[in-house]
């Protein structure tokens, strides 16, 4: 089948930790696109989720409440599981 090339713009440092991950694999940043392609074709779609990271806003809430309750002076705190079981069967 013939081939042909294409060009694609990506930060240096980004290109160096896929081809540094990619070599660990075992096959190069070409190879990795062309997967990644025929991957997309057979899903029809890219071929993972793509999303933010970012919680919402019921999480940030829970985020907050919970690192209010770390740094609460009467909250007691465990140093291991053994010592927290051990504290949930009083």
């Amino acid at each position: 089948m013939p081939t042909t090339n294409i060009s694609i713009r990506m930060d240096q440092a980004l290109k160096e930790r896929a081809e540094s991950l990619f070599a660990e694999l075992g096959m190069n940043l070409t190879t990795a696109f062309n997967i990644f392609v025929r991957q997309a074709l057979r899903c029809g779609g890219i071929p993972f989720e793509i999303k933010t990271d970012r919680p919402n806003q019921e999480t940030l809430a829970a985020m907050l409440e919970a690192k209010k309750i770390a740094k609460a002076p009467s909250v007691k705190g465990c140093n291991d599981l053994d010592e927290l079981f051990a504290d949930l069967k009083k």
